[in-house]
């Protein structure tokens, strides 16, 4: 008797896989879902910036230009997996999140571009939560136990965020001005600028 269930869908990626897709095929797109600033850091050769956001106001038309061979990153996965599971709603059910994100490309030896040296974004939403909670367990201690809530409530948004896979902590800190690159990217910039070859109508002629 056969199993009626599908073998589940595989869609992590491993660095050297990625490394050698790049010289095999011709379809292949891959997106980095950072912030701007994320990406003027340090980014892999010839990936393109749709940072999250971006991508999920225009998920449906990014989806209409993208190959079936698509390859999401961003700093751990966190946020690509966020990507894979909008685009898998608009019909690309066949994105891979890379694994370790775009410092493990660069620690596997893959091709990356260095910018400006900035601390990632998730970096920072680590620094600002721990911070916080710090605070607000020392001023509950020196100043009133009221304060003690702000540990409270900081672990309570962190829950949140872990059980729905968003960071509105991120997103917050993400629009501070150390964060901005000197071109953010635009729905022109990054999404209707991706090469004609790249579009599903010529994939198959490619």
């Amino acid at each position: 008797m056969t199993s009626s269930s599908a073998a589940p869908t595989v869609t992590a990626l491993a660095p050297e896989t990625l490394q050698s897709w790049f010289k095999e095929h011709r379809d292949l797109v891959v997106i980095d879902v950072r912030s701007a600033a994320e990406f003027e850091s340090m980014h892999i050769r010839g990936s393109y910036n749709v940072p999250l956001q971006l991508l999920s106001e225009h998920t449906d038309e990014l989806a209409s230009r993208l190959s079936s061979r698509v390859v999401l990153v961003c700093q751990s996965g966190v946020r690509a997996e966020q990507a894979r599971q909008r685009l898998a709603k608009a019909g690309i059910d066949t994105a891979y999140v890379l694994t370790g994100g775009a410092p493990g490309f660069a620690a596997a030896g893959g091709d990356v571009v260095k910018g400006k040296d900035r601390w990632d974004l998730e970096r920072q939403v680590r620094l600002v939560a721990g911070s916080l909670v710090v605070l607000g367990l020392a001023g509950g201690r020196f100043i009133s136990p009221k304060i003690r809530t702000l540990a409270g409530v900081i672990g309570t948004g962190l829950t949140f965020s872990a059980a729905t896979n968003t960071c509105a902590m991120g997103k917050a800190i993400s629009a501070m001005p150390w964060n901005k690159a000197a071109q953010e990217p635009t729905r022109e910039s990054a999404i209707l600028a991706l090469p004609a070859v790249i579009n599903k109508s010529t994939e198959a002629a490619a």
